[in-house]
């Protein structure tokens, strides 16, 4: 019989449907998706064609070659930009808006095109993960931002149009809704219990530990209780910590080994599926609250959201936490060579 469970960072209900359950190997691709060339001349982030971009606001070298292992600049075509008011027009009750200002940047995570997030070695995914880090600090002190958002978009169905691997970071001025639901959920667990709702997960979860896929000393890595998706993925720290803009580099670099580990298992045990991953982090002005923990979150791109979900809010999952996670820490287990 299908389940009902209750996603507690959200208080949203997600549907497991067990009747309908496929098993983990049945999320794999037939074939992966071919790597491209490692240098494309078309491609605007490949080196040499950065005169194709806007001026780097930031950048990371190779400490091998001086050169650039990890740029960061404006978006060609933002969906905000510097320019604007964040103050509120309302030509009606009903018609309520604000000027579109913020930033939006891309960070090229690699020189090489065909160089995948789970393909690296760990310090150059903690040049990715520093650049997150630096640009939330510095997009956070202007003015007109309120939340910064850090996502990744890879392959055609989670919507990225370049292959060149790279993720982006979006500042706006207001804290979009289901974001705001979620720190009031937080709060409202912390008023209540105490406690932060985010570690009192993670001890839920290492008690069970059926959904626990690998652990770390700073970080564990799970298919939470209501997955909305098959092998969704979350990377927790154990000690909580608002903003991912307080994470001293030793941490950081961690956790930019746990997440490149997860990264090559979905490449290797799914054959390179689609996926999202999103990072998030307090609003503005509350980094150092103790309700919220920062996170991880990947969001494989398996299964196509349908009418039924559209309309009702509810999530079908056709896998089980569960399996999926046990598959994963068996990946890892084969890995480590145990």
């Amino acid at each position: 019989m299908s389940e009902l469970r209750l996603d507690p960072t959200t208080r949203e209900w997600v549907v497991i449907a067990t009747e309908r359950a496929r098993r983990p190997h049945d999320f794999a691709r037939a074939t992966a998706r071919p790597l491209p060339e490692a240098f494309s001349p078309s491609c605007p982030f490949c080196p040499g064609n950065e005169a194709r971009t806007p001026e780097a606001s930031a950048s990371y070298a190779d400490p091998a070659t001086g050169s650039w292992r990890v740029r960061v600049f404006a978006n060609k075509f933002p969906a905000v930009g510097p320019e604007g008011s964040t103050e509120r027009r309302q030509e009606h009750p009903l018609a309520l808006c604000v000027d579109g200002v913020g930033a939006h940047e891309v960070v090229v995570e690699s020189p090489l095109h065909n160089r995948m997030l789970g393909l690296m070695s760990d310090e150059e995914v903690f040049d990715v993960v520093r650049a997150y880090r630096d640009r939330l600090v510095t997009l956070s002190a202007l003015p007109y931002v309120r939340q910064v958002t850090i996502f990744k978009n890879h392959g055609p169905s989670a919507g990225t149009s370049l292959d060149h691997p790279h993720s982006q970071i979006v500042a706006t001025p207001v804290v979009p809704w289901h974001m705001r639901h979620r720190y009031d959920v937080a709060t409202l667990h912390f008023d209540e219990r105490g406690r932060n709702l985010y570690s009192d997960l993670l001890q839920f979860e290492l008690e069970q530990r059926v959904r626990v896929v690998r652990e770390s000393p700073s970080f564990v890595e799970i298919h939470p209780y209501a997955s909305r998706r098959p092998f969704e993925t979350w990377i927790v720290p154990r000690s909580p910590r608002a903003s991912l803009a307080g994470v001293p580099d030793a941490e950081l670099r961690e956790f930019a080994g746990v997440m490149r580990d997860s990264l090559r298992r979905f490449f290797t045990g799914l054959n390179n599926p689609d996926f999202n991953h999103i990072l998030y982090t307090a609003p503005v002005g509350d980094e150092c609250e103790p309700y919220y923990s920062w996170h991880l979150r990947i969001y494989p791109r398996l299964t196509a959201v349908a009418g039924f979900e559209i309309g009702s809010g509810i999530h079908i999952n056709t896998s089980l936490p569960e399996q999926t996670a046990r598959f994963m820490r068996e990946l890892a287990s084969a890995d480590a060579g145990e």
